[in-house]
């Protein structure tokens, strides 16, 4: 999943240095969206991984 983050925020940099403002702004918001949700996910499995070895 942050894979496609990362990827996103390529095409939203290539897409603002071309230009195009609008598939920059929607580019970006899904790599915003995509972090946010790695994010969770990375906690989650930290904090319930940490309490299944107990």
């Amino acid at each position: 999943m942050l894979h496609y983050a990362v990827v996103f925020f390529v095409i939203a940099l290539i897409a603002a240095l071309f230009g195009f403002t609008g598939i920059a702004a929607g580019a970006a918001g899904i790599a915003k969206i995509l972090f946010v949700v790695f994010l969770i996910f990375a906690v989650a499995t930290f904090i319930f991984g940490r309490t299944r070895k107990g």
